[in-house]
């Protein structure tokens, strides 16, 4: 299964998870996430995919610190409605992530494990999401803005070629190309920039 060479460069995602622990799934219930994660399950990367990927882990990365984030003890809300944009597919990556769900997660056992009832839309949230540590309460906002990294000139154009039939089989992997190439420089070259990654810690 060939993809980008930068997919493998992304920094990656551990987190504990309690159940996978108790279940057995993965030794001492730690799991890593990796970007073609996030890809696989949206079937495709973009800067949204991206956006939804770097945004989770500047959160838990603020909230935890240098320790696990604990996977299923995350809550998360969303400042727009599931249905309003992009925001449905950011919200099933952030859920892949941190187990958060609405009410179509795992129930629990005999009280423990619960992953639903974590996962919340159109909240009152300064900015796109918010992460709560369900443990100490501990709360950050963030916010992407991937339009401040401009895609090459062509894309546009060659993207409308390909949607009309009309590009050609050169035009079509020149299209992939600057479009893969636009999320590579969002995630490696502007990881780091608040212009773009927006991370505020709530009081």
């Amino acid at each position: 299964m060939k993809h980008p060479d930068f997919f493998d460069s992304v920094p990656h995602l551990r987190v504990h998870d309690p159940l996978a622990a108790f279940l057995g799934a993965f030794d001492d219930g730690v799991i890593e996430y990796r970007y073609i994660d996030a890809v696989k399950l949206a079937g495709h990367s973009c800067p949204t995919v991206a956006s939804a990927y770097w945004m989770t882990r500047q959160a838990l990365g603020a909230l935890y610190g240098v320790g696990l984030p604990e996977r299923g003890a995350i809550r998360v809300d969303f400042r727009d409605s599931r249905q309003t944009g992009v925001t449905g597919v950011i919200a099933n990556v952030v859920g892949m992530l941190t187990g958060a769900t609405q009410d179509s997660g795992f129930k629990g056992l005999a009280g423990r494990f619960d992953r639903r009832h974590l996962l919340f839309f159109e909240q009152d949230v300064p900015l796109e999401i918010r992460f709560t540590r369900t443990d100490t309460g501990d709360k950050v906002d963030v916010a992407a803005h991937p339009q401040q990294v401009a895609g090459d000139p062509d894309t546009v154009p060659l993207m409308q070629r390909c949607l009309g039939g009309k590009a050609s089989a050169e035009e079509a992997q020149r299209f992939a190309a600057l479009w893969q190439d636009r999320v590579r420089r969002l995630l490696l070259d502007h990881g780091e920039d608040p212009e773009v990654f927006a991370v505020r810690r709530a009081g």
